[in-house]
């Protein structure tokens, strides 16, 4: 089945170290690599129990004059890039890379949101590519978080971009989560960052199974837990962290031997 217009359809890492990040990401996530380079470009796939879930790309000289530096990138599946890069500029933000085509493959763009925070635009050659499994199946990508310079015009942006509708909403004293729904099903959820958070950033969480062991395996490997555990509902326990080269990532999981799940509510640290 094909992805629909506005859900996540893919993510990827932007690194300065391959070798690095492919065995890092394998220790702590469980993740199986796959080389598809071709001359001139060198690429990984990673899986989980078969089934495609990202990439890892080096990060170009170019980009990081640019001041790009290593992060994972989240692509949404849209009906027409180049209609939605378009109209990504039109409300008020920016192209990295222009709709370009990935032959038998995708067309894809990169942009960054008014707000600056960077996303990208996906839709298969083929017509489609099977969607991964459930959200709570391990390895998985279970949520979606926008780190918001102002939650409520990011919103409105993607809303316009997107389709995206507003969920469930969580406010308190340190504000609003704003959960976000695509094609009916709950996604992520978006907040505004707090005045230590350098910029806008989208946050990606992956599936454990322990979250305890796995926040070992991160540390182990030479990354560092930023924030966490933190408990969120259903006893399900999130941690932000960072990878060696310094990409920011969160971990999804559960204490001890209970195992994985989506969570459909996650809650900050008040």
């Amino acid at each position: 089945m094909a992805d629909s217009h506005g859900s996540f359809a893919w993510y990827e890492l932007m690194t300065t170290d391959m070798e690095s990040a492919k065995a890092f990401y394998a220790a702590v996530v469980g993740w199986d690599a796959q080389d598809v380079s071709m001359p001139g470009a060198t690429y990984i796939l990673f899986t989980a129990g078969g089934a495609l879930i990202s990439g890892l790309t080096q990060l170009s000289e170019d980009a990081r004059k640019m001041g790009l530096r290593p992060s994972w990138v989240g692509y949404v599946a849209v009906d027409d890039v180049d209609a939605s890069a378009e109209r990504i500029k039109q409300l008020g933000g920016a192209l990295h890379l222009p709709p370009t085509e990935i032959p038998n493959i995708s067309r894809i763009s990169i942009a960054a949101d008014p707000q600056m925070a960077t996303i990208a635009l996906l839709k298969w050659l083929d017509g489609g590519q099977a969607r991964p499994a459930e959200f709570d199946a391990p390895g998985r990508v279970s949520w979606h978080e926008l780190v918001a310079a102002d939650w409520e015009a990011a919103f409105a942006f993607y809303r316009e971009l997107f389709g995206w509708q507003k969920a469930q909403a969580d406010t308190g004293l340190a504000g609003t989560y704003q959960l976000f729904s695509a094609g009916g099903q709950t996604i992520g959820g978006m907040f505004t960052k707090s005045v230590v958070e350098p910029a806008p950033f989208w946050l990606y969480y992956f599936n454990v199974g322990d979250i305890d062991a796995a926040i070992r395996r991160v540390t182990a490997g030479g990354g560092t837990l930023l924030n966490g555990p933190i408990e969120v509902p259903s006893k399900r326990w999130i941690a932000r962290c960072a990878d060696p080269q310094g990409a920011v990532f969160a971990l999804a999981g559960k204490r001890a031997h209970d195992g994985i799940g989506y969570f459909e509510r996650v809650e900050r640290k008040r």
